[in-house]
């Protein structure tokens, strides 16, 4: 796999890509024991139960285990309606803004997790249905909040090192 951070550090690129294999495998998870969930409903008349608990819990660590490998490539949905009429000066400083707020909020995103991650893991929080434990959800979502706030940061150091374009 390609750097994803230019100027990035190799500990940064590895727990990306460790993170987007993780997302696939919640995807291929997902795909499978739906499917199967399908298959027993509908050709055998035994729906298994929990199939909704477990790809709601495994949607939200597939999307953010992805989110710091889509944050680094720059994949995310970019909206340049106004992108003419601003110029290069208000391009940069909305880069800027929009860096500064996006990095703010996930920040706020990753504390809140990791404190509800150790709070779950202290009190035994589980589902209902599967009792799976929900602490490592909530540290993946902590870790992939956090990881994109570093490549935000990175990027955004690269932005404002390169001026406006």
């Amino acid at each position: 796999m390609h750097r994803v951070v230019a100027n990035g550090s190799r500990w940064i690129d590895r727990t990306v890509s460790a993170l987007v294999a993780l997302a696939g495998l919640c995807l291929l998870a997902i795909v499978v024991l739906v499917s199967f969930g399908v298959i027993m409903r509908y050709v055998f008349g035994a729906p298994l139960l929990g199939v909704n608990e477990f790809v709601q819990l495994t949607a939200v660590a597939l999307v953010m285990a992805a989110m710091p490998y889509c944050t680094a490539r720059g994949d995310h949905v970019a909206v340049d309606v106004f992108e003419k009429a601003l110029g290069k000066w208000g391009r940069y400083t909305g880069d800027i803004i929009s860096y500064l707020v996006a990095g703010f909020v996930l920040a706020i995103l990753a504390q809140r997790a990791a404190l509800k991650a150790l709070d779950a893991l202290e009190w035994g929080d589980a589902t209902n249905m599967l009792r799976m434990p929900i602490w490592p959800f909530y540290g993946i979502l902590s870790a992939g909040a956090g990881l994109c706030v570093i490549i935000m940061a990175l990027q955004l150091f690269q932005i404002i090192s390169r001026g406006p374009r």
